[in-house]
């Protein structure tokens, strides 16, 4: 079951690593074969991805078996997310790419064969399968074999797409099979037949008597009888002249209406050709150059289409499927044509009727007529002094529904055809457009021109990259005034045109006298939760604060201490917290050791019980854990376990193993240790080792708890000769550390005597007892315990014993950090997450404020006023001051946002306070 075009998303490429190794393989084996290989190839408007396109024609059979089921390749298509509405054509797009980039990388890769020469794959087309069994015999004769016949299609209707054609004559076959286009049908014009319109009854009994039967025209006599008894009906006349057959007369005459018989057709009047130009005919006509219409100034040049109906819906359907192939340059008169025919809705809601005046020198004092030259100047003021038609918005005569529907068609494509970059370059010097956008924006406030509207904003907001645009425009003016509204899509659209305004050329935006109000609306805009009009809020203020006269105008216009602290509100926005460990000191691995901890007491007697080689098992897993990068040598492995139990097993008459049993023993406990020959660099001598374990430091009991060791100095003076006993119990410890090293003895009771004498600790490095000091045992002996819990946890404590404790943990830091959305520059990939979106709007916005409120007149103003006052600083001081923390925040915790912070830092602070 294949998923709807809905259910997959659009094709599109992904750049992982397994795209990139493939691609490199692709270009690699292309290059080996002597083709051409197009890395992105375009299906419609899509490029696409080799490699995923590859993987799924591989999983679905490969190219031969897609292309032997009918209409593979169209749910290939679709299930590739290359949607469109010419199936049957993007199918066989799919189709050739493929063939002609990956069909021998398949046959090579895939089934492991050497694909046909280039000849016959990539420098043919590709229609048919059979890639895997072509060869250059069977393909010719192939080809020679269809000459001139039809191909048929591979893979269904999914095939070349081709014209029918007819059957060739056959007097001509002979010369038509070569291959050759035949010559196509000349074309006759149709002559009726001029003559008597219907022959009277004695001429076709005439006719009926003369025409005899077939067997009479072969020169046989009919029988007398049979044509006496049964007289023969009149027969029509058969020929191949067209038109109607006027002629045919049915054998039962009851049944014909006496009309019918009698009706007696007109004669046609012969049809009336006029000449038409053509580059055969009229080269002349042909040879002018076509200029583009924004240099063409001459009135003369100037000849709109008109296009009707049926022609604007055509227009707005190609306009927005091949807007890409859709330029006014190709169309001479297009531009003018849709603008006069967009220009027909001011006469369906004001008396005044527009037209486009291409005269540069006529003089008219006509309100409708529009200067097309160099625009329109007063247009506003025209537009104000109208008067408007008395129409209901709900109910609506035919006409005007339609002229409605046909200048809403036109405005249609023309913001269809400004979405491509050229066409809106080619539009911006075109100024009746100007004026119609202006004239558009200012029809009355009726719900049927809501659209209307929004088409003029969506068209100006396409040109307005392209134009300078002063203060005194009257589409500036416009779309000012557009910020008024109440509708989040127009005030959208207009602060988009307007914040884009000569984006795309050197001149600066100046954005002048915007009145007070539209800029407290703006401020106002930044509270509300909508992230696109915050945005478009913000590209405006961004423009508008880098000039240094409209900031001393907002700076007076509205109270700026609350845009800041928007702005600085905003820099936060769509923060998230994380928390990021960094490595101070890397971790480090202990060097392994042949010492190996001596064997206690109860852990003795546990093990004699047992037999070889089970002992040997035990022994390793109670004294040595896995570790694939450390070893032992095997001399130093063989003498602890016998200086272990050569003794005990001697007293109870039992015999030791071998020692080459027990290397062989003690290498099967762990699966990564094997027995070794180890010759070191530099030395001669070879060691035989045990690799893959390692002494533990501490012995483990047979259920896994791990031994606790006295660290108790046996000698004062030497505190690094510690006693090294275990013990796994606490209370054992504790028993051995009081009598063994305190010299104490349990009295008659069981008891110790808590008797008062000097003490004093030499556990590993405790320095609290460093020195004798006098106090009684059981003080002395909580303290012991501290010792003894540390080294033996109790039977409650979650873990018996540390694991790998020949490994030293790396020391990191762990740092809370904000991160707002970023992106990546696509030219550098391999460089950090840049800062976007609405923080870094904001804060480029602060920065314009920081950088130019000094250039200011309210700032030599508050320098005075401060002068009188304790207050210092200036507009920067009384604006950033509040927010200085919040600063320092986000300059410590976001490190995408921290460059552009500091920037705003620099101007903020001064340079003696700085230092």
């Amino acid at each position: 079951m294949t998923s709807s075009p809905q259910e997959v998303p659009l094709h599109s490429i992904e750049r992982t690593p397994e795209y990139e190794d493939f691609m490199t393989k692709l270009r690699d084996y292309h290059t080996l074969r002597g083709t051409t290989l197009d890395p992105e190839p375009k299906v419609g408007m899509i490029h696409l991805d080799l490699f995923k396109v590859f993987n799924h024609i591989v999983a679905n059979g490969g190219y031969d078996k897609v292309s032997e089921e009918k209409l593979a390749w169209r749910r290939m298509a679709a299930e590739l997310g290359l949607h469109s509405n010419n199936e049957a054509s993007t199918a066989f797009a799919l189709k050739e790419k493929f063939y002609k980039n990956l069909a021998a990388y398949e046959i090579k890769t895939v089934h492991g064969k050497e694909p046909p020469p280039k000849d016959i794959l990539e420098d043919v087309t590709a229609k048919g399968a059979s890639l895997l069994t072509r060869t250059r015999e069977n393909f010719r004769g192939k080809r020679e074999s269809n000459v001139g016949a039809t191909d048929s299609p591979a893979s269904g209707d999914d095939g070349t797409p081709t014209r029918e054609r007819p059957a060739p004559d056959p007097v001509s076959s002979a010369r038509a099979s070569r291959g050759l286009r035949e010559a196509p049908p000349q074309r006759v014009i149709f002559q009726p037949d001029t003559g008597p319109a219907r022959a009277t009854r004695q001429a076709s009994n005439q006719q009926g008597n003369n025409s005899a039967s077939p067997a009479l025209n072969h020169g046989q006599q009919a029988p007398a009888h049979h044509s006496a008894v049964h007289p023969m009906p009149p027969m029509a006349i058969h020929n191949n002249s067209r038109g109607p057959s006027i002629l045919h007369h049915p054998p039962n005459s009851e049944n014909t209406s006496h009309l019918v018989t009698s009706y007696q057709p007109k004669p046609m009047k012969p049809l009336q050709l006029r000449p038409v130009a053509t580059p055969s005919n009229a080269p002349s006509e042909f040879f002018k150059a076509r200029l583009p219409h924004r240099f063409a100034l001459d009135p003369a040049n100037r000849q709109p289409m008109q296009p009707g109906t049926f022609a604007l819906n055509h227009l707005v359907k190609i306009s927005f499927e091949r807007g890409d192939k859709y330029k006014f340059d190709s169309f001479p008169g297009l531009a003018e044509g849709l603008v006069e025919k967009a220009l027909q809705i001011g006469s369906l809601f004001y008396y005044v009727d527009w037209t486009v005046s291409w005269d540069s020198f006529a003089e008219s004092n006509d309100v409708g007529c529009l200067d097309g030259n160099y625009g329109t100047p007063d247009i506003l003021e025209r537009i104000e002094n109208l008067i408007e038609r008395e129409i209901p918005d709900v109910i609506q005569t035919e006409k005007f529904a339609d002229e409605m529907v046909l200048t809403t068609e036109a405005i249609l494509t023309i913001r269809n055809m400004v979405t491509l970059p050229e066409n809106a370059h080619n539009m911006s010097d075109f100024h009746p457009v100007k004026d119609l956008i202006c004239i558009l924006l200012h029809l009355p406030a009726r719900d049927s021109l809501t659209e209307v509207k929004q088409l003029a904003l969506d068209i100006a907001e396409q040109l307005t990259p392209f134009m300078i645009l002063e203060s005194d425009d009257p589409l500036y003016k416009s779309l000012l005034s557009q910020l008024a509204s109440e509708d989040r899509g127009t005030i959208l659209t207009a602060l988009r045109a307007l914040g884009r305004i000569s984006v795309n050329l050197e001149a600066t935006n100046k954005l002048g006298e915007v009145p007070s109000p539209v800029l407290q609306r703006i401020v106002n805009w930044l509270l509300l939760n909508d992230d696109e009009l915050i945005d478009a809020c913000l590209d405006f203020l961004y423009q508008y604060t880098a000039v240094v006269p409209n900031l001393d105008n907002l700076v007076r216009s509205i109270v700026p201490d609350n845009l800041v602290q928007q702005l600085i509100r905003l820099l936060a926005h769509g923060a998230r917290k994380y928390t990021r460990d960094y490595t101070i000191e890397q971790e480090q691995r202990l060097p392994a050791k042949d010492d190996i901890a001596p064997m206690p007491d109860d852990l003795l007697q546990e093990m004699l019980r047992l037999e070889e080689p089970d002992r040997v098992h035990q022994w390793v897993k109670c004294f040595f854990e896995e570790d694939n990068r450390s070893f032992i040598t095997q001399l130093a492995a063989w003498q602890a376990y016998q200086s272990a139990f050569a003794t005990p097993l001697k007293t109870i008459n039992q015999p030791m193993i071998t020692p080459a049993d027990f290397i062989r023993n003690s290498t099967s406990v762990y699966k990564d240790s094997n027995a070794q020959v180890l010759r070191e660099p530099g030395d001669p001598q070879q060691k035989f080792i045990i690799h893959g374990i390692r002494a533990r430091p501490r012995p483990l009991a047979f259920d896994g708890s791990e031994y606790g060791r006295c660290l108790w100095a046996t000698n004062n003076d030497k505190k690094n000769e510690k006693c090294g006993h275990f013990y796994l119990k606490q209370e054992e410890m504790w028993n051995h550390i009081l009598n063994a090293h305190l010299n104490e003895q349990r009295g008659a009771n069981g008891q110790y005597t808590n008797a008062e004498k000097e003490f004093q600790c030499t556990w590993g490095e405790c320095t609290k007892y460093e020195k004798p000091i006098k106090m009684n045992l059981q003080s002395f002996a909580r303290h012991i315990t501290t010792h003894i819990s540390t080294m033996i946890p109790g039977p409650n404590a979650v873990h018996r014993h540390q694991r790998s404790q020949w490994i030293v943990p790396a020391k990191t830091m762990s740092i809370v950090l904000e991160e707002t959305p970023t992106f990546r520059d696509e030219r550098t990939p391999d460089a950090p997450p840049q800062a976007g979106g609405i923080p870094l709007s904001a804060v480029l916005v602060l920065r314009n404020i920081a950088r130019n409120v000094v250039k200011t007149e309210a700032e030599e103003e508050l320098l005075k006023e401060q002068s009188r006052t304790p207050e210092k600083g200036g507009w920067n001081e009384k604006l950033f001051r509040p927010h200085l923390s919040q600063l320092y925040g986000i300059l410590a915790e976001n490190l995408a946002m921290s460059p552009y912070i500091a920037s705003l830092l620099e101007l903020i602070i001064p340079v003696p306070e700085r230092d």
